[in-house]
């Protein structure tokens, strides 16, 4: 009789993991969406690299404006926005999947269904941060030492495969996608406006998954009522951890929805 080895197992579920991503690479060459919105956050950055000085003057000649004073708030724009923009292409992968019932398939085999789902949870994390650490620096409004930025990036990263899960669990389709995607826009907008509101009401802003790492960026730059008492020696990892214990939340929650969409 034969007997499979512990290191069998693991190899296949590596074999199981290889593919499914060369699958998503395949999945995100054949969309022309997908791969305008891998190449959009290096053409966002330099655009706000250069585009902000050149239009700083004129602005503020017309209304009274320093745009260049405002550098912080527009880079920490893409702490937020790249991981939901890699979290949008991996919802749409999962759409693509659970049409072409992948989903249900992949319950027989080695990396079974718990193993997908910590893979869709992994991917989108770990991409989310690599393109972070390398486009907001690419801003040039702010500081950006690679220590703090990686630590934000990590606590920014959950908001990737929250995104994608979201998407899973409630888009019937693509089209339903796609107006998901635009009204999560709005989730945008709180931390923007939390910038200018003073403390303790700031903290309101909490609520919002988006608002823990924007704050983080702030504090660390020790910018207007974003600065904590010890900004940029530690005490940005404050509103990280609060913001993380939110996500991470959700992403138990939006686990299970998407578990039992696919069992039932």
């Amino acid at each position: 009789m034969a007997t499979t080895e512990p290191g069998d197992g693991r190899r296949r579920i590596l074999r199981t993991a290889g593919a499914l991503a060369v699958s998503d690479a395949r999945g995100v060459g054949r969309d022309p969406l997908l791969r305008w919105l891998i190449g959009y956050p290096i053409a966002l950055a330099l655009l706000l690299r250069w585009g902000v000085p050149a239009l700083a003057g004129p602005v503020e000649a017309r209304f009274g404006i320093a745009l260049l004073d405002y550098g912080v708030l527009v880079t920490s724009a893409m702490v937020e926005l790249l991981p939901v923009l890699v979290g949008m292409v991996v919802g749409f992968l999962l759409l693509d999947e659970r049409d072409d019932r992948t989903l249900a398939a992949l319950q027989v085999t080695p990396l079974g269904l718990n193993g997908y789902l910590a893979y869709r949870v992994a991917l989108p994390m770990v991409v989310s941060v690599v393109m972070t650490v390398i486009a907001v620096p690419l801003v040039g409004l702010a500081r950006t030492d690679l220590g703090p930025l990686l630590v934000i990036a990590l606590g920014a990263a959950p908001l990737a495969p929250l995104f994608a899960l979201f998407l899973a669990a409630f888009a019937g389709n693509k089209v339903e996608g796609f107006a998901l995607t635009k009204a999560s826009g709005m989730l945008f907008v709180p931390p923007v406006i939390a910038y200018f509101v003073a403390p303790p009401w700031q903290w309101l802003f909490g609520v919002v998954p988006t608002y823990g790492p924007l704050k983080a960026f702030w504090t660390q730059q020790g910018v207007g009522w974003a600065a904590g008492p010890s900004p940029g020696a530690g005490g940005y990892i404050v509103p990280l951890a609060i913001g993380l214990v939110l996500q991470v939340a959700l992403l138990r929650w939006l686990l299970r929805r998407v578990r039992r969409s696919v069992v039932m």
